[in-house]
């Protein structure tokens, strides 16, 4: 059995506070899981977004500021992970070495798209711009699942012809008859309605979302959601007993 640390959406951007990365490194380098899985969407590109372009909240973003708001968060996120690491290796203890793994989100996707809409941006931008990959994450590409341990993730599962967003926990795991975590949806959910035919519990998990600024776009009350990352312990063939551990708590711990 293994224990999988998940890391929701952090939507990380120009002028919000990052901090709370450091606190999400701090507690994995205390817990030290095998697995840890960015769920995507950590980097936001406010300045390839559609939705709002041409308003007047649009004024100053660049892509620049983008890419290194989303490189400095996440390395705020893995200075305590790898300062473990390494004191484990000097102190000639028991190494840990997890695995890091992040399935890109629709945000990511964002310089994609881009470079799509106008071929003259092929080679000058690129997702590799983010140095996942340079920082020691395994790279699922948009929309691809990955299976660790039976569980499937992915930013988001599709249905239907029209590929749509799964949009609740109970209709993930009808659709896909597997446990699965995802992200994109801010809300967070949990669903233990349905088993295997052996009799295993099958897991829809939402995860929710991980970063301390609320959203314009979703209003008041869009913005009152569950923040925190999980702990999903004694993982094994697609069960596990999930545990969330909430942001207030990380800040009050690690914050001072």
């Amino acid at each position: 059995m293994t224990t999988h640390a998940v890391i929701p959406d952090t939507q990380q951007k120009p002028g919000v506070d990052f901090s709370h990365m450091t606190w999400a490194g701090e507690y994995l380098a205390e817990k030290r899981p095998d697995v840890i899985v960015h769920i995507g969407d950590h980097a936001d590109m406010p300045s390839l977004s559609e939705w709002d372009k041409g308003k007047k909240s649009f004024e100053g973003r660049t892509y620049k500021a983008d890419i290194e708001a989303a490189i400095e968060s996440m390395e705020l996120f893995l200075a305590p992970i790898k300062r473990e690491m390494k004191r484990r290796v000097d102190g000639k203890r028991k190494q840990w070495n997890p695995r890091m793994v992040i399935t890109l989100g629709n945000h990511e996707d964002r310089i994609n798209r881009a470079i799509e809409s106008d071929r003259k941006l092929d080679g000058l931008i690129s997702v590799d711009d983010l140095k996942y990959k340079e920082m020691g994450w395994e790279v699922v590409p948009y929309l691809q699942t990955i299976v660790i341990d039976g569980v499937a993730y992915c930013h988001y599962q599709t249905s239907g012809e029209k590929g749509l967003a799964i949009g609740t926990a109970d209709m993930l795991v009808k659709k896909k008859h597997m446990s699965c975590v995802v992200g994109h949806n801010q809300k967070t959910m949990i669903s233990l309605t349905e088993r295997r035919a052996d009799g295993v519990p099958l897991i829809g998990l939402f995860a929710g979302i991980y970063y301390q600024h609320d959203e314009k776009y979703l209003g008041v009350q869009g913005n009152v959601q569950h923040r925190q990352i999980w702990l999903n312990h004694e993982v094994k063939d697609g069960f596990f007993y999930p545990m969330p551990v909430s942001l207030d708590f990380l800040k009050r711990k690690y914050g001072a």
